[in-house]
Parts: structure tokens; sequence; C-alpha cells
């Protein structure tokens, strides 16, 4: 195989190019340089060096809280959507699901944290004595509440309307 350099190419350490034998020393020598200069700015910064260290760790625990279970009770939009989505498949209706959206809507926004200091009520059902933090938990809880009490989400709408609760 022709030598795709035909000019003899150096790094000024006698031409380590011009063979391939000598590919694993030019490979040695660059990593040898690489290893000094990461030592001398390590050496240079040692304070740094744990900080950067420090940073890292909590980045790292940052990523692993925030996709653990105990921290999925959280109120953003993407999660408000994501809460959605999981009821609208367990309806597996529309009209229904449209009932749904308006209740929850006005009892806590979709907020799974959302409480009432007059009373027991919690989470995104707004439940009395609610124990569930897992919003899909509580999705599940309250409507098997709306399905036993009055036989359809948009007959627990009705309800809400004509008095302010469900």
């Amino acid at each position: 195989m022709p030598n795709s350099y035909p000019q003899e190419l150096s790094t000024g350490r006698d031409k380590v190019w011009t063979t391939r034998s000598r590919y694993a020393q030019l490979i040695h020598i660059l990593v040898g340089n690489l290893t000094r200069a990461l030592a001398s700015i390590l050496a240079v910064e040692p304070l740094m060096r744990v900080a950067r260290m420090r940073s890292l760790v909590l980045i790292g625990g940052l990523l692993l809280f925030v996709n653990s279970p105990s921290a999925l009770a959280v109120n953003t939009a993407r999660d408000v959507n994501n809460y959605k989505l999981y009821a609208h498949i367990k309806l597996h209706n529309a009209n229904e699901y449209q009932c749904l959206v308006l209740l929850w809507d006005k009892e806590s926004k979709w907020n799974p944290r959302a409480n009432n200091p007059k009373s027991t009520v919690y989470g995104i059902p707004q439940l009395l004595k609610l124990k569930a933090k897992d919003p899909y938990t509580q999705i599940d809880l309250g409507l098997k509440y709306i399905d036993h009490r009055y036989g359809s989400v948009c007959k627990a709408w009705s309800y809400h309307k004509q008095t302010g609760h469900y």
C-alpha cells in the first residue's frame, strides 16, 4: 500500500510518521505529553480539582433525585401534560377526558401537592384524607372514586358546576 503522506511529517523526534513501526512510539509520546500537561494543571489547581469533583457529585445527585419516583410530585407544564396523558389513557373516552380536565383544573390545577387548609383534601383529585404522594396513584384513586360515586366523570363535573365540589 503506498504511503498516503508523500512528504515526511515530523514531530521533532526522529520523524516518527515516516514508518508504520513508529506509530506506537508516536502514541506513546503524545500520551506522555498529555499526561504531563494534565498533571501540571491538576498540581497547580488542587482546590479547583476538589471544587470540580464536588460539583460533579452534586450534579450527579441532582440527576438521580430528579429521575427518582419520590420526585414525581412536581408541577411543571411537562409534568401536568404527562398526568393528563395518563388520565386520558385510563379513560378511553375523549368526552370524559374533557370533563376530567375541566374538573381537576378547577379542583387542583393538576398539582399533586395541592391541599386545602380548611379540610383534609389533597392531591390532583382533591380527595379527603388522601395519603398517596405519587401523582399517578392519585389519578387512579380519583378516577376510582368518581366511577364509584358518580358513574362517569361528566356526571361528577355536572355536580361540581352546581355545588362547587364533587
